[in-house]
């Protein structure tokens, strides 16, 4: 495993092996934003290969080599937990469930092993089975991205 973070990080983002994914987090039918400068300390100059630089859920990966990259390693770098019935706090149970999307389509297993690639949407919806969501199935990525 790679180390994460920051301070393990590259004093500049890598061009070698460069794109972008799009997360997208729904609990109880409503958006959670995606942290802005995960995976950077702009303190110490430092960036992950993998990090935000905004709150609009765009995932870069932006390293030096080719390498499998893996949604699991951002909610490393977020500090947040994320497994088949977990994401935070929030455990599958009690009426509630967890299920990931990728491109729209419902994926089974562990979300932290969906792999990140170029222009990917990827969904986590969390909450009860009732509750209607509009799962999104693209992300509008900027132009070059």
């Amino acid at each position: 495993m790679l180390p994460w973070g920051p301070v393990a990080g590259l004093a500049m983002e890598g061009t070698a092996y460069h794109f972008h994914s799009h997360l997208d987090v729904i609990v109880d039918g409503r958006p959670v934003q995606v942290p802005a400068n995960l995976g950077v300390d702009l303190a110490a100059r430092k960036w992950s290969e993998l990090h935000t630089h905004d709150a609009s859920g765009v995932i870069h990966i932006e390293a030096p080599a080719k390498r499998r990259y893996v949604l699991g390693q951002l909610f490393n770098e977020w500090d947040v937990r994320l497994n088949a019935r977990q994401v935070g706090g929030l455990k599958a149970a009690g009426g509630k469930r967890l299920a990931a999307y990728v491109d729209g389509k419902r994926v089974s297993g562990n979300p932290a092993a969906i792999e990140l690639t170029a222009h990917r949407e990827i969904a986590l919806v969390y909450g009860a089975p009732d509750i209607k969501v509009k799962v999104p199935s693209s992300y509008a990525f900027s132009l070059g991205d």
